[in-house]
């Protein structure tokens, strides 16, 4: 079933079809897939479970930044990183606490070097690879190395067939619902500006991917 999108599934024109859940077969193919390229794979039921596996996956005292993402905000984790009860070192909350333009920009890069980065991508190959993109690099630009640890956070529905199939869901899913989003948030509409496709982790226990078996975010 697919998700409202934050209601933009209702105005907006997108492929439905590369939003849909894998059968269980598929998802273990898909799971299997990814671990031989390198990546530690989760998969849980719920938002609450991806949640949880957040918090134990974090140690106390480690810095901890995200990239923006729906699928954060939907599974709770931004609300937990800003307000909840936990001992992280909060960097989302320095570097916008930041006044100063050139400051504040200087420290989202010193961010995406943060000891736990969090975020989330476009899609998912069955065939192993992941792919995220947005406008600045802001949120991607931590994934390939600046990050000591990468955290990602997907619902199931991300999961298509393969890396053309990914490609195509990056351009006709999450792009127009991001830019309808974007054109709602920030009064201009949004572009795929840095793109990256994440085929192979070498650094063992460095990237760990949490698929949701529910449909999340873009």
């Amino acid at each position: 079933m697919a998700s409202n999108k934050d209601g933009y599934a209702e105005t907006v024109d997108y492929d439905k079809s590369l939003d849909e859940h894998p059968t269980d077969d598929e998802l273990d193919a898909a799971v299997e897939n990814l671990e031989a390229s390198g990546f530690d794979v989760v998969v849980v039921d719920d938002a609450a479970a991806a949640l949880a596996e957040l918090e134990s996956q974090i140690p106390a005292g480690a810095g901890v930044m995200d990239g923006h993402s729906t699928t954060l905000e939907e599974i709770g984790f931004m609300d937990h990183l800003m307000e909840g009860d936990h001992d992280w070192d909060n960097r989302h909350a320095e570097v916008y606490g930041i006044d100063d333009d050139a400051e504040r920009q200087r420290a989202r890069r010193e961010a995406q070097a943060s000891d736990y980065f969090v975020g989330s991508v476009n899609a998912i190959a069955g065939t192993g690879e992941l792919v995220a993109a947005d406008a600045s690099g802001s949120r991607v630009g931590a994934y390939p190395f600046a990050a000591e640890n990468l955290l990602l956070v997907a619902g199931t529905n991300k999961i298509v067939d393969d890396l053309d199939a990914a490609l195509d869901r990056l351009e006709n899913v999450a792009y127009p619902l991001e830019d309808a989003r974007a054109q709602e948030a920030y009064g201009q509409g949004s572009m795929i500006g840095k793109q990256l496709i994440y085929r192979q982790e070498a650094e063992e226990g460095r990237t760990t991917l949490v698929l949701v078996r529910e449909s999340l975010g873009y």
